[in-house]
């Protein structure tokens, strides 16, 4: 199953290097959602960027959902060294594909 994929601003961080989930990009893509944010969840979390040739690709993260006192609102602890862009997880995809075809094609006769 994939996490629910929603906006973040990946400048907007608190002073432990959390997510502030409080940009009108963010609170769009929950409302259209309809998630409710709650402590613990998880989402994956994306901003725009492109690739070397100016195309397209997101840089996405997984975060897990918290409620901080200080800032008074709701961030997302997220591991930066597994940053990604979306072209990576589209090559996964390509890369994984492919081994499960190879895994299930039928032997040929000796």
């Amino acid at each position: 199953m994939s996490l629910p994929k929603i906006y973040a601003d990946f400048q907007n961080v608190d002073d432990y290097g959390r997510l502030k989930l409080t940009c009108l990009g963010t609170r769009q893509d929950l409302q259209r959602q309809g998630i409710v944010l709650h402590e613990g969840l998880t989402l994956t979390l994306y901003t725009a960027d492109a690739d070397d040739r100016g195309q397209s690709d997101e840089l996405r993260a997984e975060g897990v959902v918290h409620y901080s006192k200080d800032e008074q609102c709701w961030v997302a602890s997220v591991n930066w060294a597994e940053l990604r862009q979306a072209s990576e997880e589209r090559g996964l995809d390509v890369l994984s594909g492919a081994a499960r075809q190879v895994e299930t094609r039928p032997l040929a006769d000796p």
